[in-house]
Parts: structure tokens; C-alpha cells; sequence
């Protein structure tokens, strides 16, 4: 058996409690980690209240949770990349609050002793986000790309991922964060009314693609003038978010795995001493309600991580 925080049906955070579950050995390309921490993300608080219930339906009790760091306690046939007592991070397809999870081989990675579990465990899901959107969008070296939400977690990744492959990024935040944004090689621009007047002053050669992370709606139009099409705009908040204005949504579902890119060049980042991965607030695993809380309010410079 193994202990976890789940939630048997949807509502506010107090209907996040323990559970005990039972605690299976790794199939084919499988590994079992004993977990170290698990990073928060606004999905798992999406989940938990049934807003996404028509999109990502979960079977109850449901355990959230999508990016971990542990110690390799087991592995299944076919694994030859890990090996007991390695200690990894990466993604897993829910189940992270929880002491034990396990996860495809696929979507680990080893992490290094100059990494923190804290550090690691924030970092999977907003790497392979970044990584993903820059592959879906096809943004190219010498391009422009706006991003709205720039200051939250994946845009923080997003932003570094960027410069190191030379793409230029025009980020909307609020004033209190443009020296960050600044700090992570972005131009900064306020949103709000006026938008596309700023962004055009901050990018006089255009824009070619754009990424809406905010969820408003006024931007997801604002990004298909700017850029010239729908094609070129992606959202990374709900399905909901773009359909008004025909853009695609990605929530991971691609057939392509990023995994493997992304924590590649996080590590790449990370190496060269140049990662800059904020952590909002660390609380344990029995305090997963608060972290929701905190999620869900939003305006968060830095990723909630929990410890187990």
C-alpha cells in the first residue's frame, strides 16, 4: 500500500483528503519512484473543481498530480535507462500526490546532484509545456513570438527556452513583473486595453506567432490581429479558450513526446548555471488543500511544490 491525497468527487479544496491505494509493480517500460516532491500546477485544481470535466473526465477517487522527483524504487521489463536508487524526475499521467507513483520510462529523466528535489520537481511539466508549444507553434530562430502570461510558471520556462535558441519574445504582465520578464530576455508589455498598440511599439517588425497562457479572451483576439491568422496562435488554458476565434488548444495529447527535448534543455540551462526556476511556496503533501488555494488564486511568480 501506498499513501496519497485524492479527492472522490469534484468541489473547493477541502474535498482533497488521504487514501491509501494499493501499491503495484512496474509493467513493460514502467518504473515505480518513491516520491520526494510534486509540483502544483493550475490543471490539478481545474480537475479537482469539474471545471474540465467535459474535456478530461477522471475516474474516482482521483489522485492529482503530474510532475514528481524520487528515487527509482522498481523497474519493469525493457528498462535499461534506470536503474533502483537512481534519482530521476519527470512527468506522470496523474497520481503524483502520493509517496509512490509509477510512470513510462518515456517520460523520465536522471537528475543531477547540483538539482534540488524541490527545483526538479517544478520543472517537468513547464519544460515539456515549452517545449511543446514551441514545437506546435514552429517558432524559428529570428522570430517573434508573443507570450500572455509571461510571469507565470510556463512562461517563465518558455521565455529561457526562447532566448537560448534565438527567438525574440514580447511578454504581457503586469508592471510589478517587467523587470523579471526583463531579467529572462523578454520585452515587457502591459496588457489590457491599448494591447496591440504597445505590442506593436515594442515589436516595430512584427509578430509571428503568439501563445495565450492568460486565458482572456481579448488577447486570444488581440494575438490573431497581431500575427495575421488563427493558425498562428495557440492556448495553453482551456479548449474553450480559442474556440470563438478558431485557435488550437494543446494539452499534451500531441503524438509527438516532448519529454525527452525539454528537460534536455532545462538540464542544458541548468549546467550552464543560467536556469532561473522560482519556487512560490513548499508545503507537504498533507497540506495539499492549501497549495490549491494558493494555485487558485492566481498571480504567482514561481511554482507550489509539495514534499512527501
Amino acid at each position: 500500500m501506498t499513501k496519497a491525497i485524492a479527492f472522490a468527487h469534484y468541489g473547493d479544496p477541502d474535498v482533497l483528503g488521504p487514501i491509501d491505494l494499493d501499491l503495484p509493480g512496474p509493467g513493460p517500460r514502467q518504473v515505480r519512484v518513491a516520491v520526494r516532491a510534486v509540483g502544483v500546477n493550475p490543471l490539478d485544481h481545474k480537475l479537482r473543481s469539474g471545471a474540465l470535466d467535459g474535456f478530461f473526465p477522471v475516474v474516482f477517487p482521483s489522485v492529482p498530480g503530474y510532475e514528481v522527483a524520487g528515487v527509482v524504487e522498481a523497474v519493469g521489463a525493457e528498462v535499461a535507462e534506470f536503474a533502483v536508487g537512481d534519482q530521476v524526475f519527470g512527468s506522470v499521467q496523474g497520481g503524483g500526490y502520493a509517496e509512490h507513483v509509477l510512470t513510462d520510462a518515456d517520460l523520465l529523466a536522471h537528475k543531477p546532484a547540483s538539482l534540488d528535489w524541490v527545483e526538479a520537481a517544478a520543472l517537468p511539466v513547464a519544460a515539456e509545456t515549452s517545449e511543446r508549444i514551441l514545437g506546435v507553434l514552429g517558432v524559428q530562430p529570428g522570430e517573434t513570438l508573443l507570450v500572455h502570461g509571461a510571469a507565470g510558471g510556463v512562461g517563465t520556462l518558455l521565455l529561457q527556452f526562447a532566448r537560448a535558441r534565438g527567438i525574440t519574445v514580447v511578454g504581457t504582465a503586469s508592471e510589478a513583473n517587467h523587470d523579471y520578464l526583463r531579467e529572462l530576455g523578454a520585452i515587457p508589455v502591459t496588457y489590457g486595453e491599448g494591447l496591440a498598440e504597445r505590442v506593436r511599439a515594442a515589436a516595430p517588425g512584427g509578430v509571428d506567432r503568439a501563445l495565450d497562457a492568460s486565458g482572456k479572451a481579448d488577447e486570444v483576439a488581440v494575438s490573431v490581429e497581431l500575427t495575421g491568422s488563427a493558425d498562428r496562435v495557440l492556448t495553453i488554458t482551456s479548449p474553450l479558450a480559442g474556440q470563438q476565434h478558431g485557435v488550437r488548444f494543446t494539452g499534451g495529447d500531441e503524438v509527438e513526446r516532448y519529454h525527452p527535448r525539454a528537460f534536455a534543455a532545462a538540464l542544458a540551462l541548468h549546467e550552464a548555471g543560467a536556469l532561473v526556476l522560482p519556487i512560490h511556496r513548499t508545503l507537504p503533501l498533507a497540506e495539499a488543500a492549501e497549495a490549491h488555494r494558493l494555485s487558485e488564486h492566481g498571480h504567482l511568480r514561481g511554482k507550489i511544490v509539495l514534499t512527501v
